[in-house]
C-alpha cells in the first residue's frame, strides 16, 4: 500500500476516541477483546469492529492463542504520522524561533525608546 493511503488509514482510524482508548489501553500489554470492551458501553462485535480498523490501518495485531485472541499495539505503525508530522514540527520551530529573535528586538528597541524618554 502506497505510504499516503496507509498514512490516510491510519489517520482515519485513530480519528475515532474509542480506538484511541483502544491504543492507550494496548499501550500497557497486549490484552483480549473481553478486557478491551469493559471500560465502554457497548457490545463486543462493536469493539470487534473497532479492532479491525485498527488491524486494517496496521496499528494492532492480533494473535490466536486456542479461545483466546489477544490483540497488541505495533507502535512502529505510528512512525509513518511521526515522519509525515516531523516536516510540520521543522516548519513551525523555524517560525516560532524568527518570531521569538523578532519580539526579541521590538523589545530591545522598546527598552532603548524608554532610555531616551527618561533622559
Amino acid at each position: 500500500m502506497p505510504a499516503s493511503d496507509r498514512l490516510s488509514e491510519t489517520f482515519s482510524a485513530l480519528a475515532d476516541p474509542t480506538r484511541r482508548a483502544i491504543l492507550a489501553r494496548l499501550a500497557l500489554g497486549e490484552t483480549s477483546v473481553n478486557e478491551l470492551a469493559e471500560p465502554f458501553d457497548m457490545t463486543l462485535p462493536a469493539i470487534s469492529k473497532h479492532l479491525k480498523v485498527l488491524e486494517k490501518a496496521g496499528l494492532i495485531t492480533r494473535g490466536r492463542e486456542a479461545q483466546y485472541r489477544p490483540a497488541r499495539l505495533e507502535p512502529e505503525a505510528l512512525m509513518g504520522i511521526d515522519e509525515w508530522l516531523e516536516r510540520y514540527r521543522k516548519l513551525w520551530t523555524e517560525r516560532f524561533d524568527r518570531l521569538d529573535d523578532y519580539l526579541k528586538e521590538l523589545q530591545s528597541k522598546e527598552k532603548k525608546n524608554a532610555r531616551k524618554r527618561s533622559k
